[in-house]
């Protein structure tokens, strides 16, 4: 018999897609553990457990929890206890523990709003947490008041709002020190009637007391412990006029509680993301990216990795800021170095430091690393690339051994399509370069040119489930990387700053007119374009410029940077430092301005609880569109935010899909996804 052709990825395939977190390897040097975590329909969440990697192949992978979210492992550095976070389907993470060769996992927070980062003391006894602390009356602290009858809020700064967690100045992150129970101990009881009313309220919880570190109104994030184990270094901006920049600093406090103190005091402003000590306890890397005079130049602006003695003195930058991108987080290594993340032309680097500036790529191109764990000479590694959402390897002598295939499930049901990696040249011989995913077969396909999100951020070549579904319907799905994009240097993610809409716009239509010409089974006369964030904003621009498109997609836009600077979380400084700070400018590259000239059928999806492109962007654009006579229709979210499409409820998320592929089934019919004979966008 002939075996049935596999289709490729579809959105009701969505519960295959794992995704691996960066991993913990155990200080033996034998395995290392990750979470797993996928889309589930049935319960319309992200479900997961935790894995076990042995580095010897011979021996399989096993799950080693059975939680509904059990995410980011770590070790203890003696290797007795392994912590993660535990979330139930209507609760918040907490932080969990259990023995590191198995049984029962305990939890030793009970945070109302949940635990939000952690990490080990040296000595294997303690855990500093991150933990948002609600001001009394809100978020469910007093019974029967709930968030319709809270208190009004008076907003005296322009920073009190955040996507994703909505108000944030009535609930800033805080640290917490707590000590870990002995697990081969009898476990604790909750004392009941006359013993709980002899003992107290207090005495009837099950989890040790947590020592609250700071008080600040600021969120403290970041926490990591010294090599001595007597101080806590976190990340918070607790600077004298913190709320007209974006500038964050480096603070340390004593881990038994006790005044915070800031280091780099005569440092230019910057915002500071990752802190971590050497083995060694003689040198303090941190990833920082610099901020201007007045601490708002973000545009284009890589993060460096620096480093500084732990004693006191000068930093010094290792990273090479023009042309690398630091992120992630730091992971010590060796005696005096550290490994971090380089965002580098698509891809995601694995890097080594030392102290004194010594480097080495570790992993490079066309791997997407997600995160990294040393142990001696043996570094764990988890990445994506064109064929995986996330494995685990080790690596080994120079080279990366690969230990897992937690994309087999998916590969058993569908066709996995490889991206075609090209550059185009423009007129003004600038190089733009990216990716197109063909469907099978020899076409003519219709295409679509998507655009990305940031504006300085960057598609890569890993696996992406947008443009595997969009090309399982039929279609020629072409990713680039044009100049404001990050990953080719500082010079060609600045070269948007106060002219948006110009050499993007140009790029991405010299990127469409070269795979056109590379790829003889596109239909030309057959386009869509679509984006979303930036995406949607240079979607909405080039149709109000360009008229070649059959139907266009704006999804979640930054559409109007006037009315953007009072409704974003981050309106009041993103508009004025890309564009520059008049009405007149923000006003001339503003998709409002041009909406008049737009003749292309237009769907604008956008999510009700997005605070970074507010859903009034969307719905300005939309009532403009009508107000012409353009074909347009209105998709909203509720319950949903920005992440949508990233990290939105599974049963939404395969809702966008099949409304997208429905409007380009109308407008941009293919083989595979022909004209709907029922139906409504709108819903």
């Amino acid at each position: 018999m002939t075996a049935a052709r596999l289709t490729s990825v579809k959105a009701e395939q969505l519960p295959l897609l794992n995704s691996v977190s960066a991993p913990a390897a155990h200080p033996d040097g034998t395995r290392a553990v990750v979470s797993v975590t996928r889309p589930d329909f049935d319960a319309d969440a992200y479900v997961g457990q935790l894995w076990s990697v042995p580095f010897d192949r011979a021996i399989p992978p096993r799950r080693i929890t059975r939680g509904f979210r059990d995410t980011a492992p770590a070790f203890s550095p003696d290797g007795s206890v392994l912590a993660f976070l535990r979330a139930t389907p209507e609760g918040k993470p907490q932080l969990h523990v259990v023995e590191a060769g198995g049984g029962e996992p305990q939890a030793i927070t009970e945070q109302k709003l949940g635990v939000s980062e952690f990490s080990w003391a040296p000595d294997s006894r303690r855990i500093v947490f991150s933990s948002r602390v609600p001001e009394e009356g809100r978020y469910g602290t007093v019974d029967g008041v709930g968030a319709g009858s809270e208190d009004p809020r008076l907003i005296t700064d322009n920073q009190y709002r955040l996507n994703g967690l909505g108000y944030t100045a009535d609930k800033p992150a805080q640290l917490f020190v707590i000590d870990v129970p002995e697990l081969g101990a009898e476990p604790p009881v909750v004392p009941v009637g006359r013993a709980a009313k002899a003992r107290g309220a207090d005495a009837a919880g099950l989890v040790p007391p947590a020592v609250r570190l700071t008080f600040g109104e600021a969120d403290h994030t970041s926490p990591s412990f010294s090599r001595n184990g007597a101080s806590v270094y976190f990340v918070a901006a607790l600077h004298e006029g913190h709320d007209a920049d974006i500038a964050s600093g480096i603070h340390r406090v004593p881990a038994a509680g006790g005044e915070a103190t800031a280091l780099r005091l005569d440092a230019a402003p910057q915002s500071v993301q990752e802190v971590c000590e050497s083995a060694n306890g003689e040198w303090l890397f941190f990833t920082a990216q610099d901020l201007g005079d007045d601490g708002l130049d973000f545009v284009a602006r890589n993060t460096a990795l620096y480093v500084m003695p732990v004693r006191g003195g000068k930093a010094t930058m290792l990273s090479d800021v023009e042309n690398q991108d630091i992120g992630g987080s730091l992971e010590a290594f060796g005696v005096d170095g550290v490994l971090a993340l380089n965002t580098s032309r698509g891809s995601v680097q694995l890097i080594q430091w030392t102290a004194d500036g010594g480097t080495e790529v570790l992993v490079k191109e066309p791997r997407v690393v997600i995160g990294a764990s040393a142990v001696g000479d043996l570094v764990a590694v988890t990445y994506g690339d064109a064929s995986s959402n996330g494995e685990l390897g080790v690596l080994e002598k120079g080279e990366l051994r690969v230990l897992t295939d937690f994309t087999k499930a998916l590969r058993d049901e569908a066709t996995i399509l490889e991206p075609h990696e090209f550059t185009a040249t423009g007129t003004d011989g600038y190089p733009v370069h990216g990716w197109a995913v063909l469907p099978e077969g020899p076409g003519p396909h219709p295409v679509l040119l998507t655009i990305h999100g940031g504006p300085f951020a960057q598609y890569t070549g890993a696996f992406f489930d947008e443009a595997q579904v969009y090309a399982e319907a039929g279609y020629a799905v072409l990713m680039c990387n044009p100049r404001g994009s990050a990953g080719y240097g500082q010079a060609h993610g600045g070269a948007i700053k106060e002219k948006m809409g110009t050499v993007d716009m140009a790029d991405v239509i010299t990127f469409l007119e070269g795979a056109l010409e590379a790829f003889p089974a596109m239909d030309r006369e057959s386009i869509g374009i679509m984006g979303g964030s930036y995406g949607g904003y240079l979607t909405a621009w080039v149709i109000g410029h360009e008229h070649r498109f059959k139907a266009a997609i704006v999804e979640r836009g930054f559409l109007d940077p006037v009315s953007f600077a009072g409704s974003s979380d981050i309106g009041w400084f993103f508009g004025g430092q890309y564009m520059g700070g008049s009405l007149e400018q923000m006003a001339a590259q503003s998709p409002m301005a041009v909406v008049t000239a737009v003749r292309t059928p237009t769907l604008v999806i956008h999510s009700e609880n997005d605070l970074r492109c507010p859903v009034e962007q969307g719905q300005r654009y939309f009532a403009a569109l009508k107000a012409q006579g353009v074909e347009a229709a209105l998709l909203l979210f509720p319950g949903e935010d920005h992440e949508l499409s990233r990290s939105g409820t599974p049963h939404h998320r395969r809702q966008r899909f099949e409304q997208i592929l429905e409007w380009w089934a109308r407008h941009l019919p293919s083989a595979a996804n022909p004209p709907h004979e029922t139906g409504s966008t709108t819903g």
